[in-house]
């Protein structure tokens, strides 16, 4: 198993866990799923969790037994429609929105000499970053567009080990999600949970907020 002196860098979701824009895609999507019929359950609401934009219309459409209403156009259509809604609820986002010990966590690592990279399912990554102020700390955001999966496939957490010239045994990745967990995982990375340790139960170690995460806090759950 990794050590913690292994550890050169850090991968990181972005709902969550740097900052809470989930609430926005939760906004948006609610707003879509009500728009096509679809009732709006708290199941569906955790299920969409850490999936990209296709992944989540198609879960929403299964929900209402909606899969095969929609053309691929209309589908397209419709996840714009949604995203359209998200930037504008994001355009709101200042570094006041970084989630409690998030910014002092990324300091800290900054300082420290790690590398940090986003494994965001969000195309939007970049421009979250920007109007959070938090930009310059990563060496790359991996973009989503160009994975053949989504989460849980562990793509986007190979591809965020690659973009800091590491290899997956030396990467910890940080996420709030199940589906996000099992992406690390299978990455061949170490995860690190934020949230409830019962849904997060795969996880190598566990926060229950982001304000307990520090080098020293691993450092002693690692060992």
């Amino acid at each position: 198993m990794t050590r913690f002196d292994d550890l050169k860098g850090f991968a990181f979701d972005l709902d969550g866990v740097i900052a809470d824009t989930a609430k926005f895609h939760t906004i948006a999507w609610r707003q879509l799923a009500e728009h096509v019929g679809v009732t709006w359950q708290p199941e569906l609401q955790e299920a969409l969790k850490g999936i990209d934009r296709q992944g989540s219309l198609a879960l929403i459409l299964a929900e209402g037994g909606l899969a095969d209403r929609y053309t691929s156009e209309e589908k397209a259509a419709l996840m714009d429609q949604k995203n359209t809604q998200y930037r504008t609820l994001i355009e709101t986002l200042t570094p006041n929105d970084i989630l409690p010990g998030m910014a002092a966590f990324l300091k800290e690592l900054k300082a420290a000499g790690y590398k940090m990279s986003v494994a965001s399912a969000s195309k939007n990554a970049p421009f979250i970053l920007a109007q959070l102020g938090l930009t310059d700390y990563f060496t790359a955001v991996v973009d989503p567009a160009t994975l053949k999966a989504g989460k849980p496939d562990p793509e986007i957490f190979v591809r965020a080990a690659e973009v800091m010239n590491l290899a997956p045994t030396q990467v910890m990745g940080l996420e709030d999600a199940a589906a996000g967990i099992a992406a690390i995982n299978g990455a061949g990375e170490l995860s690190l949970g934020i949230g409830d340790a019962t849904v997060l139960s795969a996880a190598t170690i566990n926060f229950s907020e982001t304000s307990a995460v520090s080098l020293s806090a691993i450092r002693a759950k690692l060992a």
